[in-house]
């Protein structure tokens, strides 16, 4: 037995299939004839943006346009003159070989991901990673085809790209092993969005792993058992039937209305990162978006998105959310999240810096493009605006005057949008939490962000191995800032809803619904458990 990361959840039994990492040996070499190496490495990447557009279709068909969106980066990057343009200048100016020339460059790249303080960055270097390595494997012949596997197939690998994941046939794979990982890698959430279980971060499985080995895999405790027993294949077997039989009883709560045993009526919302994400959320039987993460609608692009680009986007999820509440996030980028077309000073503790609503509030050029964007989406739905990282009352009395200004310039340029749309405040910052009784007479409502609340409340950084065992959502001190901000939003007669990760923590939630708690927000596989445990309470 061998225990790793729980990335997603379910039972298999199936046979191993190792996926071999055919090394390939990078060796300087002196090139006479540069122009023909330029073409070479151009033949690679025109192959590499074939290979690309084959597997985001099939990535479309089996598990939506949302998920294959990372495929469309990955061609992007292809275009980047940052990034192929600077393995073309480095062939040019040293005059050295293609695989070279990629190598150094896709170090560099690696290293500036890696040394970023924000999680989903630092996974990024995975994205990177495969398109490089296509390229290299373009560059020395190596084809390489997940999808001709046998039916019943576990996939080992020391990792899988999203490349990977996308060529999966999912009728013969039923699980996938890696040695390396985390639960926010684009592999993990593919496995989650495919629905078959997966245990990432083993260190070692392709070492001890055989190709043609039985295997059982534990997406649920992060456990692999390799050529188990028949009582252990049996014990396997009804664990997996119980599952499945689970999950379907699940299915039946997707149009039921989520009570407590109180009487209470609770919603159960949504996150989502771009608009094509509220798909997944009404299929899983959301009552609306908890958190419509905006910040994703700048990244791999090469510059700010338009007023009109954002407002389609806007427009599409109030529309597909009708009369269900949509909260929309204002910009919470800095810091640690960096675009690279907005230069930002370097910070000694970027978490405690220039980020999210102090950015915005001191580039309102960019706040105001937002906002008017939202408000113009607001007339197709029921669009609700929520600031992030608010310390003080000033900071949300600025954050509505800039909305006010952008409400006056709509209705002079004869722009349609809601004169009435709620606002509310992320409460994520202590300060915000212990002065919930003065922010709740002039906010519409709160939202709990528990992944900050918490790292500021115990001073643990999540990131960080080495203490994150002081990283406790039930830490006594955190569930009384929990519970302050409920009552006292309660007492002046608003609504409190959390859209961090707790909010689908099955252990947290119980006690989430005694707090009296409005409204929990969280991805959208977790939406149909969280229904039932709260109903349960």
């Amino acid at each position: 037995m061998k225990t790793g990361i729980a990335a997603s959840k379910g039972y298999a039994i199936g046979n191993v299939f190792v996926k071999e990492e055919k090394e390939i040996k990078i060796v300087e070499q002196h090139i006479e004839d540069v122009e023909a190496e330029v073409a070479r490495l151009n033949d690679a990447t025109s192959l590499a943006r074939t290979q690309l557009e084959k597997i985001k279709d099939k990535a479309e068909k089996e598990v939506g346009a949302d998920k294959a969106a990372v495929f469309e980066s990955h061609i992007m990057m292809l275009d980047d003159p940052e990034f192929t343009g600077a393995i073309e200048n480095t062939i040019r100016d040293k005059q050295i070989n293609a695989e070279k020339a990629l190598t150094e460059v896709l170090d560099m790249f690696i290293a500036i991901f890696d040394s970023m303080d924000d999680e989903y960055m630092r996974e990024r270097v995975a994205d990177v990673k495969d398109v490089g390595t296509r390229i290299l494997k373009n560059l020395a012949g190596i084809v390489e085809d997940l999808s001709e596997v046998e039916n019943n197939t576990v996939i080992v690998a020391h990792d899988l790209t999203p490349s990977d994941t996308a060529q999966l046939d999912k009728s013969k794979v039923i699980a996938f092993v890696t040695n390396i990982g985390g639960r926010t890698s684009h592999s993990a959430i593919m496995a989650r969005t495919l629905e078959i279980p997966a245990v990432v971060g083993l260190n070692d499985i392709v070492q001890t792993a055989k190709s043609g080995d039985k295997i059982i895999v534990d997406g649920n405790e992060g456990i692999i058992i390799l050529n188990p027993d028949e009582a252990t294949i049996a014990e396997y077997e009804a664990k997996k039937a119980q599952f499945e039989k689970e999950k379907e009883e699940l299915k039946k709560l997707i149009s039921v209305k989520t009570v407590t045993k109180a009487g209470k009526k609770v919603k159960v919302m949504g996150n989502i990162g771009k608009p094509e994400d509220i798909n997944g959320v009404f299929e899983n039987g959301g009552d609306g978006v908890g958190l419509f993460r905006t910040e994703f609608l700048y990244m791999d692009r090469d510059s700010m998105p338009t007023e009109e680009e954002q407002f389609q986007a806007y427009k599409y999820v109030a529309e597909k959310a009708g009369e269900r509440e949509v909260v929309v996030r204002t910009l919470d980028i800095g810091g640690d999240k960096k675009l690279p077309y907005l230069p930002l000073p370097e910070e000694m503790n970027p978490f405690l810096g220039y980020r999210a609503i102090r950015l915005c509030l001191d580039r309102t050029d960019i706040f105001k493009t937002q906002l008017r964007a939202i408000l113009r989406g607001s007339a197709f739905g029921n669009l609700m605006i929520m600031f992030p990282m608010i310390s003080s009352l000033e900071e949300f009395n600025k954050s509505k005057e800039i909305l006010a200004e952008c409400m006056a310039e709509l209705k002079a340029e004869g722009k349609a949008y809601n004169e009435n749309i709620s606002t509310g405040i992320m409460v994520e910052i202590p300060a915000a939490a212990v002065n919930a009784d003065e922010l709740a007479k002039h906010v519409d409502f709160f939202s709990i962000g528990t992944n900050d609340l918490i790292q500021y409340t115990l001073a643990a950084d999540r990131m960080n191995e080495k203490i994150s065992y002081l990283y406790n959502p039930m830490h006594p001190a955190v569930l009384k800032l929990i519970k302050m901000t409920i009552e006292a939003a309660h007492a002046q007669g608003k609504w409190c809803g959390m859209c961090g990760e707790m909010a689908g923590d099955e252990t947290a939630i119980p006690t989430l619904v005694k707090y009296g708690l409005d409204e929990f927000s969280m991805s959208a596989s977790s939406i149909l458990t969280a229904k039932q445990i709260i109903m349960n309470n």
